[in-house]
């Protein structure tokens, strides 16, 4: 597809300036949802195909494509599926970098009814290993670039019958089948020409780390992801005039669905970026003609460290879209890059709710208008931090926080006409039940734990306070303190190993510091590069602490507590402190220390 960068696109339809506006159109574009069960998101682009065919759906600097482009490349992938004999409810684990590719081939053998699953590009070693123990997949289809990582990573498929068969996407691979794609297969194989799917069907796994241990896979129906499209749709606004750039990275449920869905339901177009760089944010904005970007909030914070320029707030830009954005970034960068509108949302991958601030309100992560309350039923309840656990009244009940008081964010389950409430859960029925609080305020009832605190004003906004459980948010990736503890202790010398998060004052969320346990002799540049090794970049930890031993509780429970109230400073022990700096670990001084507290170091 030719696309003419400089071209002006027509103005888009209104801004979603109005709250109650937006509100009433993700109803109405969600409403027909259950009335047709056997209409996917890809009957949705194959209607523009049909309408609108040479409209541009999908750009990015490797490959652009029309509606008619992206219709022909899923047909065809389903058609390359079937002739491969994969059936409705077969696995595939993809395993690629972002291009618009990668969203026609879940496109296209999703509408054939094989589940993809989306694997994580900076995953290796164990962690790898698990996803692809957790989908089961008969098929992989992997990028040239990756397969080696896949290969050394893969579980033990030492029993023929579960080895997958790998399939390799690009360049070939001496240890992968080639994916070679007949687009003329696209022409004659098309919906209506394959297995019955439905939006019961799941689509998708996405991995979450979710609040303990490795990732979990959560189940994707093809009806949440069309709910997720014209949801987003109706809150933005979206009409065929809008131009989403998208650089988070697609194997997540925002970036890989929701901001590709929703412009593509409305008929406008998504530009897909390999990957976030703050130098080339501005001038890619400026180059599509983009009118939306979404972000995460460490996205904006990295922006806002840009040297500022006189194209800052020279752009086309009518909305910015994201969550995570912190109270004290958001008017800084709203001024200083001129962004119209900002919508801060709630939501989760395996999530049976979702909040929106539509109004502005700084901080906020959203609220849910008076009128729809009775439909989203959502709580915060009280929970005691002491026990780790809701807590119960006398007669076992739990109790509502009150207002501006923090608690566990929790959303009722329910199997309404109209979809809402809904909790398809993980591969592993076992998470799933973890996630499921029963007899909450009435024998019988049952609500989806979200793992977050949350607090409500009385105007009805919710503010997110932090996360339960043994995680913390860095780099955009919630990260498992007990993942990458187990992965430290593997390291000869390293006798135990306690993770923990810790504030940087100018940095979003909490940066990895962990107390290690070593032996004499310890090797700290090998363990650097086993680090590296075998954990993705942002959960390698940003501080050491070498010590003898960690306190433990009477239960032998390690008193993080305290470790995070000492924190990287290298006075508050005899505990030696080191900071991984430009690739190295380096033991701290008062000096960088001063630094770091003051906001002056960049992580």
């Amino acid at each position: 597809m030719n696309v003419r960068l400089q071209d002006p696109l027509p103005s888009p339809g209104h801004p979603t300036s109005s709250a109650s506006v937006a509100w009433m159109e993700a109803l109405a574009a969600t409403a027909p949802i259950e009335k047709n069960p056997a209409r996917l998101l890809s009957h949705v682009i194959a209607e523009r195909a049909a309408s609108h065919g040479a409209a541009p759906a999908l750009l990015s600097e490797r490959e652009c494509f029309s509606f008619s482009e992206l219709n022909n490349r899923i047909n065809s992938y389903a058609a390359w599926a079937t002739s491969n004999g994969l059936l409705h409810g077969d696995r595939v684990a993809l395993l690629m970098s972002n291009r618009p590719e990668y969203v026609a081939i879940w496109l296209g053998l999703t509408s054939a009814g094989v589940i993809t699953a989306l694997i994580n590009t900076n995953l290796s070693g164990r962690p790898l290993a698990h996803c692809l123990e957790l989908a089961q997949p008969r098929a992989i289809i992997a990028e040239s670039d990756l397969l080696n990582t896949l290969i050394v990573s893969a579980p033990d498929w030492s029993n023929q019958a579960e080895r997958p068969e790998m399939w390799c996407h690009g360049a070939p691979h001496p240890m992968a089948r080639e994916l070679v794609l007949d687009l003329n297969a696209g022409v004659d194989h098309t919906l209506e020409d394959r297995v019955p799917v439905t939006i019961n069907d799941t689509a998708l796994l996405i991995y979450t780390s979710g609040t303990t241990g490795l990732p979990k896979a959560a189940k994707v129906s093809h009806r949440r992801i069309l709910n997720w499209a014209l949801w987003f749709k109706g809150m933005l606004g979206n009409t065929e005039a809008d131009r989403m750039y998208d650089c988070l990275p697609l194997y997540h449920s925002v970036g890989g669905v929701v901001a590709v869905a929703a412009t593509l339901a409305a008929g406008g177009s998504t530009v897909i970026a390999e990957k976030f760089s703050a130098r080339g944010f501005w001038s890619d904005i400026r180059k599509w003609n983009c009118t939306q970007v979404q972000y995460i909030g460490e996205l904006c914070r990295y922006l806002l460290n840009t040297p500022p320029t006189e194209q800052d707030g020279r752009h086309g830009l009518r909305l910015a879209c994201g969550n995570g954005l912190r109270a004290d970034v958001w008017d800084r960068f709203r001024e200083r890059f001129a962004i119209p509108q900002i919508i801060e949302f709630y939501a989760a991958t395996e999530g049976n709710f979702s909040l929106f601030n539509l109004d502005g309100k700084v901080g906020a992560i959203g609220r849910i208008p008076s009128y729809l309350r009775h439909r989203f039923p959502t709580a915060i309840i009280k929970y005691d931090t002491e026990e780790g656990r809701p807590f119960r009244d006398d007669d076992g009940r739990c109790v509502r926080a009150e207002t501006g008081e923090a608690g566990e964010a929790i959303g009722r389950i329910g199997n309404g006409s109209d979809g809402s409430g809904r909790f398809d859960g993980y591969t592993d029925g076992r998470e799933s039940d973890k996630k499921i609080l029963r007899d909450v305020f009435e024998p019988g009832d049952a609500w989806f734990r979200t793992g977050d605190l949350m607090r409500l004003d009385a105007a009805g906004y919710y503010f997110f306070v932090d996360r339960l459980g043994d995680t913390y948010r860095w780099k955009g990736e919630n990260v498992s303190t007990l993942e990458v503890a187990n992965v430290l202790t593997l390291f000869p010398g390293v006798k135990d190993a306690v993770v923990y998060g810790v504030d940087v004052p100018g940095a979003d969320g909490k940066a990895g510091m962990a107390f290690l346990d070593t032996v004499e002799g310890f090797d700290l540049e090998a363990f650097q590069a086993y680090a590296a090794d075998h954990l993705p970049a942002y959960a390698v930890p940003r501080f050491l602490r070498l010590g003898t031993s960690a306190s433990v509780t009477e239960t032998f429970k390690h008193k993080k507590q305290d470790l995070v109230r000492d924190g990287y400073d290298p006075r508050s022990s005899n505990d030696p402190v080191f900071v991984l700096s430009v690739g190295r670990y380096r033991q701290m001084n008062d000096a960088q220390y001063a630094t770091i507290r003051t906001g002056g170091a960049r992580f």
